[in-house]
């Protein structure tokens, strides 16, 4: 089991940019496929992008694509997502998660570990 930390979340105005951090707790991180999901009040959890363990690949819902870029950096056990150009309805709490082994996914039940969370919030 590894632990998740998510920093980086705040208040900002439509269009303007944001960068969350997930620091993880494992010796491992290498081992570990990584997303970030999201959660809006009443609504279900949804993907927003994922990294392979090595960095080399990436994939991102179309709602965030060309605005949003995951990244990560094994030498410092964490996953980066930069956010810009943000939207009011990129509202919600962002949430780090991590896969050991194999390759990442879209689903959320695909996940082993969760992180608790920072909330994002762009004004219109």
């Amino acid at each position: 089991q590894v632990q998740l930390v998510e920093s980086g979340g705040g208040l900002v105005q439509a269009g303007g940019s944001l960068r969350l951090s997930c620091a993880a707790s494992t010796r491992t991180f290498s081992n570990y496929a990584m997303g970030w999901f999201r959660q809006a009040p009443g609504k279900e959890r949804e993907f927003v992008a994922a990294i392979s363990r090595s960095g080399v690949t990436t994939r991102y819902a179309d709602s965030v694509k060309g605005r949003f870029t995951i990244s990560r950096d094994n030498g410092k056990n964490t996953v980066y997502l930069q956010m810009n150009s943000l939207k009011p309805e990129d509202s919600a709490g962002y949430y780090c998660a991590a896969r050991e082994g194999g390759y990442y996914t879209t689903y959320t039940d695909g996940y082993d570990d969760w992180g608790q969370g920072t909330q994002v919030t762009a004004s219109s």
